[in-house]
């Protein structure tokens, strides 16, 4: 079921619709905003740049969903067990080593490659996604939502261990999974008192209630460190479950 959402800023009112991308068109459109967001921000180092669009071998087995506005303005992929079963392994797997996976209760969906253009950035933009997110997630009778979260690395790492410190202390969990980093982040030396701003992906997956698993893994190609998220079902922030329509 598409989701609409009228969102009212200073000078127009902008209707989100959020959609299942369909076709090989709405997947270029997915692609072109990924890749203008993570080469734009990230610097990233991205196969199909030479097309303005950011191509790998997971997107023909993922669903993809989409918000537009006059064009898409956010966009993620979804990855569940048995596209995975079919290639060997998630996405998160290529950077993570994943101890535990084989024993989590219930069919599994990886979210990957979230992004929303930057003029979007609000959170009218990701509850429409989410409401689309929502659907997949009942349809499916998914249990659990996993995947990554990016910190920007462009500052030599200062921002991500510094949010690293308030992750451990408030968000880490590894009972039901510890995700292993296969590069982990080089070590610095930073005072308690650093305060930085967590991403705005990354502090909406905390407020839904997921976990992290376990420390980052540097991603060189994209110049982030991924954090690896667990989300059960069960256990959803109440004040944001709305946005999946679950009962908890």
């Amino acid at each position: 079921m598409t989701q609409i959402a009228s969102i009212r800023d200073n000078s127009s009112e902008r209707r989100l619709q959020a959609e299942r991308l369909i076709g090989p068109q709405a997947m270029r459109e997915a692609q072109a905003l990924r890749f203008s967001v993570f080469s734009g921000e990230f610097n990233a180092k991205l196969k199909g740049a030479e097309l303005g669009l950011d191509i790998d071998d997971y997107d023909i087995h993922c669903m993809h969903i989409g918000v537009r506005d006059l064009g898409m303005v956010a966009t993620t992929r979804l990855l569940d067990h048995k596209a995975a079963n079919t290639l060997g392994r998630f996405y998160s797997e290529e950077e993570f080593s994943l101890h535990g996976l084989g024993h989590l209760q219930g069919p599994i969906l990886e979210l990957g490659r979230t992004c929303v253009d930057p003029a979007y950035r609000s959170g009218g933009t990701i509850a429409v996604l989410w409401s689309e997110l929502a659907e997949v997630l009942n349809e499916g009778g998914y249990s659990y939502l996993m995947g990554c979260a990016s910190i920007p690395m462009q500052d030599g790492g200062i921002q991500a261990h510094a949010i690293m410190q308030r992750l451990r202390e408030r968000y880490l969990s590894t009972e039901h999974l510890r995700a292993e980093p296969k590069n982990p982040l080089p070590s610095l030396d930073l005072p308690n008192n650093v305060i930085c701003e967590m991403p705005p992906l990354l502090k909406a997956y905390m407020r839904l209630g997921a976990k992290i698993c376990g420390e980052p893994c540097w991603d060189e190609d994209f110049q982030v460190a991924d954090v690896f998220f667990l989300l059960k079902r069960d256990e959803l922030c109440p004040r944001y479950a709305r946005h999946f329509k679950a009962a908890v």
